[in-house]
């Protein structure tokens, strides 16, 4: 038997480089081994998207009728602001609303003179206005009312100021409508999983993990989000379900 020839020291450098490499590749390999392991173990599992749209009718309504006058006379003014929400008062109790219902809020009237700068360019020294704000659940009868306006402007009511024009409507019983949706979701979800797992040849497992989402709110006439114009709104909610498989 040939002896191993003992390596020279010029030849102990090479001799340590293949150690590396050998051992390097070894590493590589339980890597690798150890990669395909978990991914594997990652693709028993499968995540799902579950989508519930509901359309519900808003259950609150708040309405700000705003009026305006401009003038010289301060006393005039306010005399005039007074009889508008008079005016406005009685459209309401014609149209059915009762006294708690109706919220009243003080005339305002503005020096516009008074102001530091410009006062004196104004053609009106004098600005007024008034409000009076409807807040119910009769959310039919404030539509009608709002259809209804045209004899109050007539009569000389100036109708209009800042904000929003028109009713805002609101759907005060939200968790009424949450819970049903997002179960909508997770059996929408639940479907889209079986689904997929028969078509793979495999059986459904348990749920891993659950993301309900956030319930988003927009008009059901095709607005993106909620002005509060909308009478009808459109709830959307996306949740996220991963579920193994077996």
């Amino acid at each position: 038997m040939t002896p191993t020839p003992t390596p020279r020291p010029t030849d102990w450098p090479r001799v340590l480089a293949a150690l590396f490499i050998a051992a390097g590749l070894a590493a590589a390999g339980w890597a690798i081994g150890e990669g395909l392991q978990r991914l594997r173990m990652a693709d028993r599992v499968v995540t799902v998207k579950g989508l519930a749209e509901r359309d519900v009718a808003s259950d609150f309504a708040v309405w700000s009728l705003q009026f305006r006058r401009g003038g010289n006379d301060f006393a005039q003014l306010q005399q005039q602001l007074a009889r508008d929400r008079e005016r406005v008062l009685a459209f309401l109790k014609a149209q059915g609303f009762q006294p708690a219902e109706i919220e009243t809020r003080p005339l305002e009237v503005q020096d516009l003179y008074a102001r530091e700068y410009g006062g004196a360019q104004q053609p009106l020294r004098f600005n007024g206005r008034g409000q009076v704000i409807v807040q119910t659940a009769r959310v039919d009868a404030v539509a009608a009312a709002a259809l209804a306006v045209d004899p109050l402007i007539e009569s000389g009511v100036q109708l209009g100021g800042e904000g929003p024009a028109g009713p805002r409507y609101q759907l005060r019983g939200f968790n009424e409508v949450k819970a049903p949706l997002l179960a909508e979701a997770t059996r929408n979800a639940r479907e889209q999983a079986e689904k997929f797992a028969a078509e793979a040849g495999a059986a459904l497992g348990p749920l891993k993990s659950a993301n309900q989402g956030v319930i988003s709110v927009s008009g059901a006439g095709g607005q993106d989000f909620d002005d509060g114009s909308a009478r009808v709104k459109r709830l959307r909610v996306v949740s996220t379900f991963q579920y193994e498989l077996r």
